[in-house]
């Protein structure tokens, strides 16, 4: 049984030892004005209509009859808006029970009533409060007195981040500082507690943009989970995050770095079938001709000091001298480059394939220290994970058929090995830039490749 639902079976029951008949049914069609209520705001922030701005009108201000009035055709709108969506509902409704029918067409999502409540709170904050963008022309840090600072300040109260709210307070203490870094944390950006241009761009988001964003990917993600499996592994594209499920319980999660805005990693679900252990790299002609030939032409050295052999179009090795590469890369560059495997290989120790037309897949890297950055659409559209032994031993243990050669190879660096699986695993890389966390706090982050259908908020810079 759903939590949800469960929770709302044992209140029923509380409230109706408590409550005498008549008051518990009052109560009732309230609970289910109120679901209803919910539904359709958080419905019109996607596809506003006259229609759902008089269901508004009237589960706001409307009397109870006037409310009984609209119930079955309020009810019919939300099934039918969530159907057209592919998002399960609760279902059981078509009883006697008001409220158990207003139930009935809540989405069948743990997200829900957390989306749902704080869409609703971010609404009263628009209604009630001012949101005027602020113009900073330097960046404040603990110590620096600014007139903007109690407007900042409000807002960090507002949205949950500053515990307490002095309202004449012009300096940046260190509990504006917290609050800074908190705020920073919720969007993905570099908990430094200053607040510079990108700080100042999700702090001048208005509410209403933030009710918004969640709304929308409420649906998308609702819609996309519902499709899922119980053992899949998944990639939040402008999160750069990687969480690996199995029988509906998180094994592992890692940072990740994904495409860079113009190298975009893609949208995709897919297979991962097999593994290697030791890869080696064969460069596409694209990245070839973008990031090596330009080092090349600097450095006739760089394939030997990087580990490539150069192979001819019918797969001949070629060699020369560093002043021969350096001269052949200022033109049309006739051969293909190999990384071997070892400790400088691009790809790491680990490369997971996946069959997809745009030629991308998980991998190792050697470069460690870019995962502290806060921005990771670092890469040319693959997807460098953090945890990536952790990854690999996982499916090693789950997955793998041979496990004794994989054992048996562990300790070699230069050998390359593909491992075949038992059973493929699901990897789907999708896109959802705005999500409330497990503990409550919603969570937003750059629309880096602009792909965003409700707000465009691009910071990253090339």
């Amino acid at each position: 049984m759903e939590l949800g639902k469960f929770i709302r079976i044992v209140f029923t029951l509380i409230v109706s030892l408590v409550y005498p008949t008549s008051v518990f049914a009052m109560d009732r069609v309230d609970a289910a004005i109120n679901s209803l209520q919910y539904q359709v705001q958080l419905v019109s922030l996607l596809k506003p209509s006259v229609r759902l701005t008089e269901y508004k009108r009237i589960l706001a201000q409307g009397t109870r009859n006037e409310h009984l009035d609209v119930v079955d055709n309020i009810q019919t709108d939300l099934a039918q808006f969530w159907q057209s969506e592919n998002i399960p509902v609760q279902g059981g409704g078509g009883t006697d029970d008001v409220y158990l029918n207003a139930f009935s067409v809540e989405p069948r999502s743990k997200d829900y009533l957390p989306v749902s409540n704080r869409i609703r709170y971010l609404l009263w904050i628009d209604q009630l409060h001012s949101w005027k963008g602020i113009v900073l022309n330097v960046w404040l840090e603990e110590g620096d007195n600014h007139s903007s600072l109690p407007e900042i300040n409000r807002r960090l109260k507002l949205l949950g981040d500053l515990a307490v709210l002095d309202p004449e307070n012009n300096v940046m203490t260190a509990d504006v500082v917290n609050a800074i870094e908190g705020f920073q944390h919720r969007h993905g950006l570099k908990q430094d507690g200053i607040i510079g241009p990108e700080t100042l761009r999700w702090l001048n988001l208005t509410p209403v943009k933030r009710a918004h964003l969640l709304a929308d990917n409420f649906i998308s993600k609702s819609r996309y989970l519902s499709t899922l499996g119980s053992r899949f592994l998944l990639v939040n594209i402008p999160a750069f995050e990687m969480v690996l499920v199995d029988q509906g319980e998180i094994k592992l999660e890692s940072r990740v770095i994904v495409g860079k805005p113009y190298r975009q990693t893609p949208r995709l679900s897919s297979y991962i079938s097999n593994m290697v252990l030791n890869p080696s790299w064969r460069v596409p002609r694209n990245l070839l001709r973008r990031d090596l030939l330009p080092k090349l032409r600097k450095d006739g050295a760089y394939i030997k000091e990087h580990n490539f052999d150069v192979y001819n179009s019918v797969g001949s090795p070629i060699v020369k001298t560093p002043e021969e590469w350096q001269e052949l890369a200022k033109g049309k560059f006739p051969y293909r480059l190999e990384q071997k495997p070892g400790k400088g290989n691009t790809l790491g120790r680990y490369k997971f394939y996946f069959k997809n037309e745009y030629n991308v897949y998980l991998h190792d890297t050697y470069d460690k220290a870019l995962f502290e950055e806060s921005n990771r659409a670092l890469s040319s559209g693959c997807i460098r994970v953090e945890k990536v032994e952790s990854l690999a031993n996982w499916l090693a243990s789950n997955l793998v058929k041979d496990k004794q050669t994989w054992v048996d190879l562990q300790i070699h660096r230069d050998k390359t090995q593909w491992f075949a699986f038992d059973n493929a695993l699901a990897v789907h890389l999708v896109y959802w830039t705005a999500w409330m966390d497990d503990g409550g706090l919603a969570q937003f982050r750059n629309d880096i490749y602009q792909q965003n259908s409700v707000v465009n908020l691009v910071s990253i810079k090339e």
